[in-house]
């Protein structure tokens, strides 16, 4: 079990089911990688097509690099989680490094259970710390939710444009 927790939460005014087509396949990737080139030089996918079981490397703009495996996909809960493999946060002493993306329905009125027309992106980092990290507050201090907040806001903006073109 991670040791540590950090994740945000986001309202979108669109359906979760267009939220979940951007977020649960290999476009966010692309997404991030042309909307944030300051954020993602290059993610490209070199195993895998999208599901479970891809790996992505990923080339931040600041010059480090990992590669992160998409461990679960559930299109009916719309959870998907990838996970550091290589690189990136292991190198600095986290033995977990895991993000987990769910869109959720935001129901409409109270005592209403069909979805509405909103949906929340919540994001959640979970990660643990090696045990013969020697600094493992430091190793910690090195997690944060803030370019998945960054993220999300982008892809709120883009979902938002995409709904009312098609309105």
């Amino acid at each position: 079990m991670a040791i540590g927790k950090v994740w945000h939460e986001l309202e979108v005014e669109v359906p979760a089911s267009e939220a979940w087509e951007l977020f649960s396949t290999l476009a966010l990737a692309r997404f991030v990688e042309q909307q944030l080139p300051d954020m993602i030089e290059k993610a490209e996918a070199i195993h895998g097509d999208g599901g479970v079981g891809t790996i992505v490397h990923v080339k931040f703009a600041s010059g480090a690099e990992h590669k992160e495996k998409f461990t679960k996909i559930d299109n009916e809960t719309r959870v998907k989680e990838a996970e550091v493999i290589e690189g990136g946060f292991l190198d600095f002493g986290l033995s977990l490094y895991r993000v987990r993306f769910e869109i959720i329905d935001k129901l409409g009125v109270a005592g209403d259970s069909e979805p509405s027309c909103c949906c929340i992106i919540k994001t959640t980092v979970e990660y643990d710390v090696k045990e013969e990290t020697s600094d493992a507050s430091n190793a910690s201090s090195l997690v944060s939710i803030e370019p998945f907040v960054t993220i999300a806001e982008a892809a709120k903006i883009h979902l938002m444009k995409k709904q009312f073109v098609l309105n």
